[in-house]
C-alpha cells in the first residue's frame, strides 16, 4: 500500500479566530477536517490543516478499518464545482481570446445537437448564458435514469446534456446549472480537438505550476487498483507498476486524497455502492462520464488553488503573472456579465448591503451579511464566477460586493477580493459524514475573520 508522504509544505501563520471557528465546526461535528489558506498582498498569511481527513475506524486504502489520518496541508480534495472556474471557464475564455468563440454566439452554432429540432426558444441560448447560469437549462443529469453506472459512458452524458430541456426562459433568470458547464466542456473539446482534461492540464494547470491539480479519470489510473463500475479503489493484491505513462495518474496519490463520502448512487445497479469514494469524483454525472466533465472532476490542494488565485490577482493588478488569460479578459470574467448587466448594479448592491448591515444585522451570525444577494432578485454573476447571489455566503460580511468566488458541493470554497488583494480558500470534505451541512456558512465566517484579522475595510 502506498504510504502517505510527509507534507511537502509547512503550515504558515495563525489567525486565532479562524482556528476557533474551524475547530468548533469539527467538534460539532459538522466536518472531519479542513485546510484553510489565506493570501494577502502577495503573501500566504495563513495555511493550516485542521482535524482529520479520515476518521478512526473508517476503511483505509486497503478497505479495512484503520486509524484516523490527520488533515495535512498538502491534502488533495475533490474540488467539485470549483472545476467550473479553474478548468472550464478559463479554457473557454482562452478560446475567446483566440477569436474562436464570442460570448454572445449561439450554442447551436458550435454544437448543432443542442437544437436539432430548430426550437426557436433553444435557438436563443448563448455562451454568455451558459457561463452566467442564465440559459434556462436544468440543474443536473444525475437523476435521468440508470446510465453510466457499470461502466463510464461519456457519449451518453454529452447527449443527455445537449438535449436537456429548458426549464426557464433563456437569459431571464439565474438558475445554477451543471448541465450548462458540461456543454461548455464539450465545446472546448470540439474546438480544440483535445480531451478537456488534457487541454486544461497543458494550458491552465501546468503554466501556473499547479503540480497537484488534475482530473483523475478512471481510464488513466496507474498502479495497484481495481475498478468498481466507475469508481477507482486501491487494490493491495494487484501487482505494482514499474513506471506510469506520462498522461496517467498514480495510485500513490490516493494516500493523500481526502475521502469525500460513501458512494450512494443507485443501489442495486452501482457496483461501488456503499463504499467510500477516494480519488473518484463525487459528482454523479462527472463520475458516470468517466471522471472528466466541464462541471466537476478536478482534484487539487489549497496551495495549488492559492497559486491560481494569486496569479489572477497579480494579472488583474497589472503585476507580472503567469495567469493564462489577459488582464482585459479577467476584467470581463470577474465583473457582472449576466444578460442585462449594467455598471450601476455593483454600486446599488453595495449600498443595499451597507443599509441592511446597519439596520438589520445578522444577529444569528454577525460574521455574515443579512442577506445574499443584497438586492432580492438581482443576481450578479461574472463569467463563471459568483458575485452576489444566494451562493455568495462565502464572501462573509467584510469583503464588498464586487469581490467574487465559487463553491463546491463536497465542501470547498474560494473567495477573491482584488480591492484588498486578498483571497480565502477553505477546502473540506463536509459530506464525509451523512447530513453534513454546506460549507458556505463556515467559509463565510472564515472570510470575515480573515478580513478582520488583516484590518481590511476598517473592520
Amino acid at each position: 500500500m502506498p504510504a502517505a508522504p510527509a507534507p511537502a509544505l509547512p503550515a504558515v501563520g495563525d489567525i486565532p479566530a479562524i482556528t476557533q471557528l474551524v475547530n468548533q465546526a469539527i467538534a460539532a461535528p459538522r466536518l472531519p477536517g479542513a485546510v484553510v489558506q489565506v493570501g494577502h498582498a502577495g503573501e500566504v498569511v495563513l495555511r493550516r490543516g485542521f482535524g482529520e481527513r479520515k476518521l478512526a475506524g473508517e476503511p483505509g486504502l486497503d478497505g479495512r478499518p484503520a486509524p484516523p489520518e490527520p488533515m495535512t496541508v498538502d491534502t488533495v480534495f475533490d474540488l467539485a464545482s470549483l472545476t467550473k472556474i479553474l478548468a472550464t471557464t478559463t479554457a473557454v475564455l482562452q478560446l475567446y481570446e483566440r477569436g474562436l468563440v464570442h460570448l454572445d454566439d449561439l450554442v447551436q452554432d458550435y454544437l448543432p445537437e443542442f437544437n436539432a429540432a430548430d426550437d426557436p426558444v433553444r435557438a436563443r441560448v448563448t455562451l454568455r448564458m451558459l457561463l452566467t447560469h442564465t440559459s434556462g437549462i436544468g440543474g443536473d443529469l444525475s437523476h435521468q435514469g440508470p446510465w453510466g453506472l457499470t461502466a463510464p459512458d461519456k457519449a451518453d452524458g454529452i447527449r443527455r446534456a445537449l438535449t436537456a430541456p429548458l426549464e426557464l426562459p433563456p437569459g431571464e433568470v439565474f438558475h445554477y446549472s451543471d448541465i450548462g458547464f458540461i456543454i461548455l466542456g464539450t465545446l472546448v473539446e470540439q474546438i480544440t480537438g483535445q480531451p478537456l482534461d488534457e487541454y486544461v492540464q497543458a494550458k491552465v494547470f501546468d503554466p501556473l505550476q499547479m503540480t497537484d491539480t488534475r482530473y483523475l479519470p478512471a481510464a488513466k489510473v496507474c498502479g495497484p487498483h481495481q475498478i468498481r463500475g466507475t469508481a477507482v479503489a486501491f487494490d493491495k493484491d494487484a501487482s505494482d507498476v514499474a513506471a506510469c505513462p506520462p498522461d496517467s495518474w498514480s495510485t500513490d496519490l490516493l494516500a493523500r486524497i481526502a475521502p469525500t463520502a460513501l458512494d450512494e448512487d443507485t443501489p442495486g445497479l452501482n457496483p461501488d455502492f456503499g463504499r467510500p469514494l477516494r480519488g473518484t469524483v463525487h459528482d454523479p454525472t462527472a463520475r458516470r462520464m468517466g471522471g472528466v466533465a466541464g462541471s466537476a472532476g478536478v482534484f487539487s490542494t489549497a496551495d495549488d488553488a492559492g497559486r491560481y488565485a494569486q496569479a489572477l490577482l497579480d494579472r488583474l493588478a497589472g503585476r507580472p503573472s503567469a495567469f493564462p488569460l489577459q488582464r482585459s479578459t479577467l476584467e470581463l470574467m470577474t465583473t457582472p456579465q449576466q444578460p442585462g448587466h449594467h455598471p450601476g448594479q455593483l454600486e446599488a448592491a453595495n449600498a443595499a448591503d451597507r443599509r441592511a448591515v446597519a439596520l438589520t444585522p445578522n444577529r444569528a451570525d454577525p460574521l455574515a451579511a443579512p442577506r445574499y444577494p443584497a438586492i432580492p432578485g438581482q443576481n450578479l454573476r461574472g463569467l463563471g464566477w459568483d458575485i452576489d447571489t444566494p451562493h455568495s455566503r462565502p464572501r462573509g460580511v467584510v469583503f464588498p460586493i464586487g469581490s467574487f468566488g465559487h463553491t463546491g458541493f463536497t465542501g470547498v470554497t474560494m473567495w477573491i477580493d482584488p480591492g484588498s488583494d486578498t483571497y480565502v480558500i477553505v477546502l473540506a470534505n463536509v459530506i464525509h459524514q451523512r447530513g453534513g451541512p454546506p460549507i458556505t456558512t463556515l467559509s463565510g465566517d472564515v472570510a470575515s475573520a480573515a478580513a478582520q484579522a488583516l484590518g481590511l475595510y476598517g473592520s
